[in-house]
């Protein structure tokens, strides 16, 4: 870990994930309002804010707290700990999730006022079919794979482009729009807009993210069994993600 008090660490993930709630859901209502009656205008709006955001709270939190921001990394952080040594201790996961998941949240309210909306409306719009959940998996597997690649090969200084690089471009091309990240998932249920999903389908949407994150795991034990000697263990990342109004 990176040596920080964990309360400290904890304030920190809270911070982060709360400020890309912010990104995710502010960058989608102001979409929403400057690009009406174009929907791809809109989520490439959203897509390009929400990518660059990602990667400057990796580099402002990532030596606080290592800049999870997603409770699947963490969880991971942790399993590869107990396989290798380090990582996040089992003890903390709990604290990090929590912290990660009250931030969403706050993240989520936050945005809603700066645009002068109720400050908790749960979403409408449902996302529940096999082709999101399918893509959920992708879209996590992906995220986990590349994260720890990076911390394995020694080269996490390239998290927070690569990240914010990835989280972009899987705006695109998975049909969920690449939520990845359950406290996100969350957050995103208090709010009626853009970037909202309806309170019914996060459950669906964690679920097929844990799978995605072990298929992730999976991966990375095929690809890279074995760290580079100055391998970070505690990881940035995130994860995020774009609305969708088709």
């Amino acid at each position: 870990m990176t040596g920080q008090p964990l309360a400290r660490r904890a304030l920190a993930e809270a911070l982060g994930t709360g400020a890309l709630v912010v990104a995710v859901v502010g960058s989608g209502i102001m979409a929403a309002r400057l690009s009406p009656d174009d929907v791809g205008l809109q989520l490439l709006e959203n897509a390009i804010a929400t990518a660059l955001a990602l990667g400057v709270i990796i580099v402002v939190f990532g030596p606080v707290s290592g800049a999870h921001l997603n409770p699947v990394v963490s969880m991971v952080a942790w399993w590869s700990g107990l396989r290798r040594g380090g990582g996040l201790p089992g003890r903390e996961v709990g604290v990090y999730v929590a912290a990660q998941t009250a931030g969403a949240v706050g993240g989520a309210v936050l945005a809603n006022v700066m645009f002068d909306l109720p400050a908790v409306e749960f979403a409408a719009t449902a996302r529940a079919a096999g082709h999101l959940w399918i893509s959920e998996i992708v879209a996590t597997s992906g995220l986990i794979l590349l994260i720890f690649a990076l911390a394995r090969t020694g080269r996490a200084t390239l998290t927070p482009a690569a990240v914010g690089a990835y989280i972009g471009a899987a705006y695109w091309f998975t049909s969920s729009t690449s939520f990845a990240n359950p406290a996100v998932t969350v957050g995103r249920a208090f709010t009626d807009t853009f970037a909202g999903i309806a309170p019914s389908s996060v459950p669906a949407f964690v679920a097929a993210q844990l799978v995605g994150a072990a298929a992730g795991l999976v991966l990375l034990g095929a690809l890279y069994p074995a760290a580079h000697p100055g391998h970070v263990t505690a990881s940035p990342a995130p994860a995020a993600r774009g609305g969708d109004r088709r």
